[in-house]
């Protein structure tokens, strides 16, 4: 066949193929107009899923008349002008694309008026781009989008569509995503004419936390940290989940960047690099965070649905929100920031600023974060999560002082009194049982004394210079070409690392000294691990990890077991390490260290005050 121009509604329906996928996929094009508009206000109806209607209406600034079939063509917007423009999108849409491609496969009508406009003007769009004839119409200051029976003229993508309640939970769950982005509008959303959700703008922090709460659960506010980190051009804000309360889908984690939500590899793999060594085995971390950085730093244009980013300087920003969440985990401690006479503080209305993290967490590969911080990280300081307790067993425990008492020790003042008060019984031979001015705390022995003589073991290897043995017998390892140059480029990594790696041919490397901590590890797999987390990535946290996993058995088997006696000058010195230790909400398995009962928990298992 000869070479031909496709018509222009064809074209208009391929576009469609990469923008609309499903009515969700609509809404997304749409609201996000919605925010470039500059509205306060959003208010979407949905009939059966999105199949039959579509109808968005915001009170941002209009399209002008003349331009209103503009709006309908293709590769026709208002944000952008030129290459240099595109290289620093601010804009949530900037393609011109998705109007065009919704008016392909659905009937849309485009209603508009600016400010100063008598009255606003109605056009309707086929994806032909032709026949355009503005009308009058008594709509106000703002722009609505009606799309109707979507897919009607391409039933196969129609028969894809899944059923009425799925297609609006997708609908329901995009509208709560975007919700978390902008604060500053309200958002309205119905269903069939019944209203799912009414979101007023929220302009305070308690108002953004409620937001929050109605969307995520009050639990995840109850069991966040807020932070605040600045570096390098680079700010983290947001809220991270306890590495207590964790999910076992990864359906609680909205990261956005310049207020858009994203899903990239780069930011998840920094993410879990930072839970790793805290969070129990199978479970995933819960978030609500935002990066905002300059957005020539950042490609917005990598995918059609605007969906995935490209950072320029990747293993820039890795590093920073590695070490933003590293440092916000490790510095949780008992009691920290807390002044002792305030009883139990809620973790949800309490901010303190944690140190200066500059020196202590910035990785050696960048040195360009290293200096300074822009500003101090802030928190909220959390208490240990709550585990439940039934009255029955809240008898047992305190039953259980009796037939054991320890000798007596005098009550410390208030000026004497810790974070995770002293100690007055070790219960079961398992767990300390500490009294507070508040209430009163169990600890897990052998969970917290791991924890402690973990993170010991780790500060002793990182400080020193890491101990190196020669191999008797070079390991000889067959890589491709570009491994090998790679091997070969990062020898000064893989030497402070305590590895010995010489290149002998094209595509074979040497491997002659070891750390002596990884002796019996399986080297060549590790090196090829590393030399793939290198080419992915630019970076491998794959040595560190394999050593915290011996320091983590050391650690284990070195620590207070399960059943021994415990006097009461141990446990108290036990819990004035676990005041100073980071991460001590967790042992090396990701187990819960200890849980408080405030004197309020405790009055309420014997209806006190009712």
């Amino acid at each position: 066949m000869r070479i031909h121009s496709l018509p222009t509604q064809l074209v208009n329906q391929i576009a469609a193929g990469e923008v609309v996928e499903r009515p969700s996929s609509v809404v997304k094009e749409l609201v996000e107009n919605c925010f470039d508009a500059g509205a306060s206000q959003v208010t979407i109806e949905i009939e059966q899923g999105g199949a039959r209607l579509i109808k968005i209406r915001d009170n941002g600034c209009g399209i002008v008349k003349e331009d209103l079939p503009l709006a309908l063509s293709r590769h026709a917007t208002s944000k952008i002008a030129s290459l240099k423009d595109l290289e620093q999108v601010v804009s949530m849409g900037f393609r011109g694309e998705a109007l065009p491609s919704i008016s392909s496969v659905a009937r849309l009508t485009l209603i508009s008026r600016t400010s100063d406009a008598d009255c606003a003007w109605k056009v309707n769009g086929d994806g032909t781009e032709q026949n355009f004839d503005p009308q009058p119409d008594p709509h106000p200051q703002g722009t609505t989008v009606d799309v109707r029976d979507l897919f009607y003229n391409t039933p196969a993508r129609r028969k894809f569509l899944k059923t009425e309640k799925t297609e609006f939970a997708h609908i329901e769950t995009l509208i709560k995503r975007m919700a978390l982005s902008r604060f500053d509008m309200g958002f309205t959303l119905s269903h069939n004419q019944k209203e799912i959700l009414n979101l007023k703008p929220a302009a305070t922090d308690s108002e953004q936390e409620q937001r929050i709460a109605g969307i995520c659960g009050s639990a995840f506010i109850e069991n966040s940290v807020k932070i605040d980190f600045a570096a390098s051009g680079l700010q983290l804000t947001g809220w991270v989940g306890l590495p207590t309360f964790s999910r076992s889908q990864q359906d609680m984690q909205f990261f956005y960047v310049n207020g858009r939500l994203v899903r990239d590899k780069l930011v998840s793999h920094a993410v879990k690099q930072a839970y790793q060594d805290v969070l129990f085995h199978g479970r995933h971390p819960v978030f609500v965070l935002y990066l905002s950085l300059d957005p020539t730093l950042v490609d917005v244009n990598a995918h059609p649905a605007k969906l995935e980013v490209r950072f320029r300087e990747g293993r820039l920003v890795h590093d920073f929100l590695f070490s933003a969440l590293h440092r916000s985990l490790a510095d949780l401690r008992p009691g920290q920031g807390i002044e002792q006479n305030v009883g139990r503080v809620s973790p949800a209305h309490e901010s303190i600023h944690a140190p200066d993290v500059a020196r202590q967490a910035m990785p050696e590969s960048s040195p360009q974060l290293r200096p300074h911080f822009d500003a101090k990280p802030t928190y909220r300081p959390p208490q240990q999560a709550s585990l439940p307790l039934h009255v029955e067993e809240a008898i047992q425990a305190y039953a259980s002082l009796y037939p054991k008492p320890e000798p007596m020790v005098a009550q410390p003042t208030q000026a004497e009194a810790k974070p995770l008060g002293h100690a007055i019984a070790h219960l079961h031979n398992i767990y300390i049982l500490s009294e507070t001015p508040t209430g009163i705390i169990l600890v897990d022995a052998h969970a917290a004394h791991e924890r402690v003589t973990y993170e010991r073991l780790k500060q002793q290897y990182q400080n020193g210079a890491v101990p190196s043995q020669p191999l008797l017998l070079p390991i000889k390892i067959n890589v491709s070409a570009a491994e090998a140059d790679l091997a070969e480029d990062e020898h000064e990594f893989f030497q402070a690392m305590g590895f010995e790696i010489n290149r002998s041919g094209p595509e074979t490397i040497v491997l002659r000294s070891i750390p002596i901590l990884l002796g019996n590890a399986d080297m060549e797999t590790l090196i090829r691990d590393v030399l793939a987390d290198l080419t992915e990535h630019g970076m491998s946290q794959r040595i560190q990890e394999k050593s915290n996993e011996i320091l983590a058995k050391a650690a284990c088997h070195g620590s207070v077991r399960a059943h021994r006696r415990l006097t009461v000058d141990e446990m108290n010195a036990l819990l004035r390490d676990m005041e100073q230790t980071e991460r001590i909400g967790q042992c090396n398995h990701g187990r819960p260290t200890w849980v408080e009962l405030s004197t309020h928990d405790l009055d309420k298992f014997f209806l006190r005050g009712q």
